[in-house]
């Protein structure tokens, strides 16, 4: 019997070897000729040309600022920016001018300018020079080692927590060919690295509360059993049984410490490159603290490195702790003009001595400096400008006051002000249909992927049977999913958008090995029957149908959006 389990594993274990590596080289077969749509650049959308702008400029330029990089011609077309892009902020820079930027937190650009770096050391090749060729090898060099890990750390996660061999398998070829994370890996983005990040801490996750593990099931599945507590063990190459560390590691207390260090930073760093994985963050903490008391302190220090890397690399790009995305508004208030009578609803004569004398008194501008006031895309809202400062100048309650300038969103011929935006951007007025169109819509997580339709009944058994790890575990799943879903349904206008334009409702990408990993136990019960497993299989196929549909690039509409509108059911 152990030779045969043996065998078995084995066999599993070289099939999801080989779906990784189809995996892996149809992603790099996009890789290698991904072209932009004007076929200067391998750049998809504005969205990746805003972090290429910030890894170009950090090595070419030694700045943050990606001024030099949009303002870049075409030198045939010369209508064409190949690098301009409307995912960018502006702002005062530390030489007291105005400078734009990328709009994305900076961490993740400035690890992928490391590589750049190194690439451009070997190579003497720029992206500026060679924005098609050197883009495809970092590409490569970034996504292809994510994506890899990311499908090691879920298969490991699938391994231990699903039931059978049938279960198992169906579920791998769900991780490498069922989620829309297959067309984002072949784009510079945030979600491939958050998904790899939670992923790893999944996998770390199990295998501190004791290797093997059912979800759905109280019945012990390979030694993990209700309420047991087991040593931390780690799987052999043989035979699949796991082996405890101590057992084989000379170092355990080391191992252990460096997991729970990995473990605590890939948390922090899925939280860097998606704000509401921070609510996962703060449970994934919880979870590790109450398996395991020694790994509180390593995990701290993992998410602390990482802190220091995101709000350093910040402070580095803008002067502010605060990511561009977080500054939409006005800053702290110089002055309240009191004494002014609030009769005109637009800045008089009267309002202009107040500003100029609060500003002069400040220190902001000498008494003879020449100030403009020009209205601003807000309401009740003008812009103060002096050279290259401005600032707010607002109108509320019947008084005038005085800000600081914090909206980075507002520049001259800003793409995200009303009236600009297209499309999606436009944002949905109705939550109650953004809500149906993001779970069963033309950017439904159902109609695009319906593996994911497992999930809540997953969520449901694990919750109610299963170890109190998995318990606990499940129950940090789906509070965070709830969570973080009720917080997009929940967004201002400008914000219930989709994610733009891209392929699927991407934003929850990065729960994509957390639903496989509570979706895999439920697949067992498809196996009882054909009907059963038929229906399991049309799930699979129509969920690999909507990200073979992707492939060519993820910045473009669900395909169920386009056929939507080729029927005539939306608008333009």
């Amino acid at each position: 019997m152990t030779e045969q389990i043996a065998c078995e594993v084995k066999a599993r274990r070289s099939a999801y070897l080989i779906f990784a590596l189809i995996a892996l080289a149809l992603t790099a077969g996009r890789i290698s000729v991904v072209t932009g749509r004007d076929g200067t650049t391998a750049f998809l959308s504005a969205n990746d040309r805003s972090r290429w702008c910030t890894v170009a400029s950090l090595v070419e330029h030694g700045t943050y600022a990606i001024d030099s990089q949009i303002e870049i011609v075409d030198p045939i077309r010369r209508h064409i920016r190949p690098w301009q892009t409307i995912d960018k902020v502006r702002h005062l820079g530390t030489d007291q001018k105005q400078h734009y930027y990328s709009s994305k937190p900076p961490l993740f650009p400035t690890a992928v300018a490391g590589i750049y770096k190194v690439v451009n050391l070997v190579t003497g090749m720029t992206l500026t020079d060679q924005p098609i060729y050197l883009t495809r090898i970092l590409l490569t060099l970034v996504n292809l080692p994510l994506l890899a890990l990311f499908f090691f750390a879920t298969m490991g996660c699938i391994e231990r927590i699903g039931k059978d061999d049938w279960s198992k398998r169906m579920a791998a070829l769900g991780c490498c060919f069922g989620t829309m994370l297959l067309p984002f890996a072949i784009s510079l983005n945030n979600h491939l690295p958050a998904a790899t990040a939670t992923a790893v801490v999944a996998w770390i996750y199990l295998m501190s509360v004791g290797g093997n593990s059912s979800l759905s099931s109280g019945k012990p599945v390979d030694g993990f059993s209700r309420g047991s507590k087991q040593r931390d063990t780690v799987p052999t190459h043989g035979d699949g049984d796991n082996v405890p560390v101590d057992s084989i590691v000379p170092s355990q207390g080391r191992l252990q410490a460096m997991l729970y260090l990995f473990a605590g930073a890939g948390a922090a760093l899925a939280a860097a490159n998606e704000l509401p994985a921070l609510s996962m963050l703060v449970f994934w903490f919880g979870l590790f603290a109450w398996a395991k008391r020694d790994s509180i302190l390593p995990f701290i220090g993992g998410v602390v490195i990482v802190a220091l890397g995101f709000f350093g690399t910040n402070w580095l790009a803008h002067q502010s702790l605060r990511p561009p995305y977080a500054h939409r508004g006005n800053g702290p208030t110089i002055a309240v003009f009191d004494s002014v009578a609030t009769d005109s609803r637009e800045p008089d004569d009267s309002v202009m001595k107040e500003i100029r004398a609060s500003l002069v008194e400040a220190g902001f501008i000498n008494s003879n400096d020449e100030i403009l006031v020009t209205e601003s895309d807000e309401t009740a809202r003008w812009i103060v400008r002096n050279e290259e400062r401005q600032f707010a100048l607002l109108l509320a309650e019947n008084r005038w006051s005085l800000a600081m300038w914090d909206d980075w969103y507002e520049y001259p011929n800003t793409y995200w002000k009303d009236g600009s935006r297209r499309g999606v951007d436009k944002g949905e007025p109705s939550k109650l249909i953004y809500l149906s169109q993001m779970t069963f819509g033309h950017h439904g997580l159902f109609s695009l992927t319906p593996l994911w339709l497992l999930v809540p009944a997953g969520l449901l058994l694990g919750i109610l049977r299963g170890s109190p790890e998995s318990r606990r575990l499940v129950l940090a799943i789906s509070v965070a999913s709830v969570v973080c879903f009720l917080f997009y349904l929940n967004r201002p206008l400008i914000d219930r958008n989709y994610g733009g334009v891209s392929v699927c409702f991407r934003w929850l990408l990065w729960f994509a090995p957390l639903w496989l990993l509570v979706a895999t136990p439920v697949m067992a019960w498809f196996n009882a029957t054909p009907t059963r497993r038929g229906t399991l299989y049309t799930m699979l196929a129509l969920s690999v149908f909507s990200m073979s549909a992707s492939l060519e690039s993820p910045w473009q509409s669900p395909w169920i959006y386009r056929f939507w509108q080729f029927l005539g059911w939306l608008g333009s």
